[in-house]
């Protein structure tokens, strides 16, 4: 614990609020709310902690608060904290999760479709689905009993669906809109819980074939009767009622939570969502802020009632959502909240399953590198390499490594615009400068640890470039290979010394993955450029072929392979004029 932050614990009011906990870049890297501030943010620097809180305070040097006038004030600001600063340590929800809804469109001649958005466009949406194969089944057997068009846009002569049975041909017939306003009808009613009838109906009409002979239409009906009993009445949890609930269950062991959902609709239980996360702070206000969060998020809509644990606050949890709360004390209801409970059990035990193999191979060997370099854990890894043949098309890749594990969505790719041939030295200086340039420039986070997939001579460009041009002090090690391009030693310190890493160990793992993995995505850069290049330069002596329509050939075919190997029909195709494609053919058959 540093003076400040004692200091500051000193001064801490007794009030509710929330406070944002920081590390050594200025970073929040975590929200939490508290009755009172006080107690809640001196407890995290007092006692023993599980791993996971233990390596939050590890990290944190600084922290903020601010006061709130009640806990539901705090439990809503701490929501729109996490939302603004995106917290490491916080409960990550998936935001591009999206469940799919089944959609009625409002067409002249209208469709049934899966989509997973909701627009004002008055069409009719049933859901959502939390399973995906739920809703395309429903759809097929809605395709089934109501002959709706299957067609994005009207063909000219009817289709296959026509002849099964399955579409009106509106294509070549004329379909009133009364019969699209029955089906309509029925379809809502299927949906809305009504199949029982829809069964019966289909029953009737299928004894009504059998008496008039007509055994294939009986069939057909039967077989109808099949598949809603397939679908529907597989679900053994039913409720009496029709009401649309969300039922939550939730456990805590080591320092993690895990919360499953079940979602009943229509009074029947058709999916559950499951999420396992670390807490730091007491295990009721990680859920409330879970179901804050939960409710945020546009994919899950709020039902007519929420049903919650008894250590739950009803009350809270009630202002805070906006549905009716019930914390159920018998009947199938609280049967419904234990059961949620007890997979939530199962699943924590699983995750800790996974967690204890995962965790050897990525944070742990994170720490075991840490230790052995003698430097603060590198959480955050960004590795370079560099690629050329014999100087041509030069260019360079970044990739980032987060607790062990990749994070492709932050891979970079650079072009050496500034050096000449076969400079690695120059290439990596380019790099570097650019790379944290921009770090700075943004506000990016820096890296724990840098690696440049070199040796000697590289390295030091890179910290040419880090200490004198950029003042910043961030520990840049090297990987060396064997002659075997294997991963051989890593490179560390100033002058530099070999890290004695055992090759068996996690942590020389770790650098092996890390590599491997920069290597595969500069030499993948490489043969791209290299691939358009080549592409290029054999267009660049033909007639009436410029800059758009390299671009046209370029997007068609792909490759220079694929362009050889087209036909004058085919680069007609592509758009390009009669007179140009046969120049086209020339140059390559010349090649």
């Amino acid at each position: 614990m540093n003076e400040l932050i004692q200091h500051k614990l000193a001064i801490l009011p007794d009030e509710a609020g929330c406070y944002l906990m920081k590390d050594r870049h200025g970073t929040i890297i975590y929200v939490g709310k508290a009755k009172v501030l006080k107690n809640r943010v001196r407890s995290y620097f007092t006692g023993s902690h599980d791993a996971k809180t233990t390596r939050l305070v590890s990290e944190i040097v600084d922290f903020e608060y601010i006061i709130t006038s009640s806990n539901l004030e705090a439990l809503i600001l701490e929501l729109n904290l996490i939302k603004k600063h995106d917290p490491k340590y916080n409960i990550m929800l998936k935001d591009d999760k999206s469940y799919p809804f089944i959609k009625l469109t409002a067409e002249r001649h209208p469709r049934l479709i899966i989509t997973r958005k909701v627009k004002k466009d008055k069409a009719k949406y049933f859901g959502p689905y939390p399973n995906a194969y739920a809703a395309s089944e429903t759809k097929k057997l809605l395709d089934r009993l109501y002959p709706l068009r299957k067609c994005s846009t009207l063909p000219d002569r009817v289709c296959l669906y026509y002849h099964m049975g399955q579409c009106l041909a509106p294509c070549v017939k004329e379909v009133p809109n009364e019969a699209y306003k029955e089906m309509a009808a029925e379809i809502t009613r299927f949906l809305n819980g009504g199949h029982q009838e829809v069964k019966k109906e289909l029953q009737s009409k299928m004894m009504e074939a059998a008496e008039k002979l007509e055994f294939e239409r009986a069939k057909e009906y039967r077989d109808q009767m099949a598949h809603i009993d397939t679908l529907m009445e597989k679900q053994k949890m039913n409720m009496a009622d029709l009401t649309d609930r969300d039922v939550f269950g939730w456990t805590v062991d080591k320092g993690w939570m895990c919360v499953q959902v079940f979602f009943i609709r229509q009074g029947r239980l058709i999916e559950r969502d499951v999420s396992t996360f670390p807490i730091y702070s007491e295990p009721e206000e990680e859920f409330l802020t879970f179901l804050g969060r939960f409710y945020e998020a546009p994919e899950h809509f709020k039902p007519k009632e929420i049903l919650l644990p008894d250590a739950v606050d009803g009350e809270l949890a009630g202002q805070l959502i906006g549905v009716p709360i019930t914390k159920p004390q018998r009947g199938k209801k609280k049967d419904l909240v234990k059961l949620a409970e007890n997979n939530a059990k199962a699943a924590l035990r699983e995750k800790f399953a996974l967690i204890d193999r995962d965790e050897e191979r990525t944070i742990k060997a994170a720490e075991q590198l840490g230790e052995a370099m003698n430097i603060h854990i590198p959480l955050r890894i960004e590795a370079f390499d560099n690629s050329n043949i014999q100087g041509t098309a030069p260019v360079s890749a970044m990739i980032v490594f987060i607790d062990g594990k990749p994070e492709k969505k932050e891979y970079r790719k650079y072009k050496i615009k500034t050096v000449q041939g076969p400079d690695d030295y120059g290439s990596m200086r380019e790099v570097i400068r650019r790379r944290y340039t921009r770090v700075l420039r943004d506000r990016l986070p820096l890296p724990d640890l840098i690696v440049i997939d070199g040796g000697k001579g590289q390295i030091e460009a890179a910290r040419d470039i880090l200490v004198n041009e950029l003042g910043l002090d961030i520990p840049i090690a090297g990987l060396a290979k064997d002659d075997r391009h294997r991963t051989s030693q890593l490179l560390y310190g100033n002058p530099l010394q070999i890290v004695p890493l055992k090759h068996n160990s996690q942590a020389f793992y770790l650098l092996q993955r890390i590599q491997d993995e920069v290597h595969r995505f500069a030499i993948t850069f490489h043969r791209q450029i290299r691939g358009k290049g080549a592409f290029q330069s054999v267009l660049d002596d033909i007639e009436g072929v410029g800059p758009q329509r390299k671009k046209q050939l370029l997007k068609a075919f792909g490759s220079l392979k694929k362009l050889k190997e087209a036909s004058k029909e085919e680069i007609l195709a592509a758009g390009i004029p009669e007179k140009t494609a046969d120049a086209v053919l020339q140059a390559l058959a010349e090649k």
